[in-house]
C-alpha cells in the first residue's frame, strides 16, 4: 500500500481551475519528482497534500486514512530555508518538537542526535547567517524530518544553491535519504535534478495542471557520480524534452 495517495485532485481559484484530477502514489522510501513548467500547479497540489488547501474534488490519503484538508499530517519545506536569524541552528531544528509540546532540552537532545547524519556536527550552537547555503538546506531538511518522519513534500529546496554546492548537496541528499528511508515528493523544474535524485517522475503538463506522464529511473541507487554523463541518463532527458516541449 502506498505511503501517499493522491487521488483525482482538483483544485479552482476564481473560477479558473488550476489542477485537474490529478493521482499519484507515494511507497515508501521512494523520491518521487513533479517536473514541469512555472505556473502548471505543482505548488497548488502541494498545498492540497499539505491540508492547507481544500481540494474542488478528489482526496489525498496518509497511511490509508483519509487527511484531506487537514494539515499537520506531512512536513512541508518551501523554496527558502525560513530558519529563524535569532535562533541557534539546534533551536531551530528543534522547532517542530517544541511545537508539539516536548520539552526545548529534550527537544535540543534528540535534534541534535541527528546533526552527525545530516552532515551538521559542530553548527549546534552557531546561527544561520554563519552558515553556507548547503548547510542551510541541510538544517532545514533536518527541520522538516522531524516535523514528520513519514512524508516530507520539499518545494524546489536547492534551486537557489550554485551549480557547485548543488552537485555537492544532490550527493549527501541522496545519501542521507538512503540512511532515513523519508518518503519524499519534490518539485523541480530542474531536468538533471529531477533524473538524478529520483525513484520516479510524474511529468505535471498544460493548463489546468494534469499528470501526463510517468517515468521510472531504473539506474539503481546509490547512483554512479557519473550517472549524469551516460548514454541511460540522456535518453531519460530526450523523453522528458520531447513531453514538455
Amino acid at each position: 500500500m502506498a505511503v501517499l495517495s493522491v487521488k483525482d485532485v482538483s483544485k479552482s481559484f476564481d473560477d479558473e481551475k488550476i489542477i485537474n484530477k490529478i493521482s499519484i502514489e507515494l511507497h515508501q522510501g521512494e523520491i518521487v519528482s513533479l517536473l514541469g513548467v512555472s505556473g502548471g500547479g505543482k505548488t497548488t497540489l502541494f498545498n492540497v497534500i499539505a491540508g492547507l488547501s481544500i481540494p474542488d474534488e478528489g482526496s489525498v490519503w496518509l497511511d490509508g486514512e483519509d487527511v484531506t484538508g487537514k494539515p499537520g499530517n506531512v512536513s512541508y519545506m518551501l523554496q527558502k530555508d525560513l530558519l529563524l536569524p535569532y535562533r541557534t541552528v539546534v533551536d531551530n531544528v528543534a522547532l517542530p518538537l517544541i511545537i508539539r509540546g516536548m520539552k526545548k532540552k529534550e527537544a535540543r537532545e534528540k535534534a541534535a542526535s541527528y546533526f552527525e547524519e545530516f552532515g551538521l556536527e559542530g553548527t549546534e550552537k552557531k546561527y544561520p547567517a554563519q552558515l553556507s547555503g548547503g548547510m542551510k538546506q541541510r538544517a532545514a531538511l533536518l527541520r522538516t524530518y522531524l516535523f514528520s518522519e513519514k512524508v516530507a513534500l520539499l518545494d524546489e529546496p536547492f534551486s537557489a544553491l550554485d551549480m557547485l554546492t548543488k552537485k555537492a548537496v544532490h550527493e549527501w541528499y541522496l545519501d542521507v535519504m538512503e540512511k532515513i528511508q523519508l518518503s519524499t515528493l519534490f518539485i523541480t523544474h530542474d531536468i538533471d535534478e529531477a533524473i538524478l535524485l529520483s525513484d520516479r517522475i510524474y511529468l505535471l503538463t498544460g493548463k489546468p495542471g494534469e499528470i501526463t506522464k510517468e517515468i521510472v529511473i531504473k539506474e539503481p541507487k546509490p547512483r554512479r557520480k557519473d550517472f549524469n554523463l551516460t548514454e541511460e541518463f540522456l535518453e531519460y532527458k530526450r523523453e522528458i524534452l520531447a513531453h514538455l516541449s
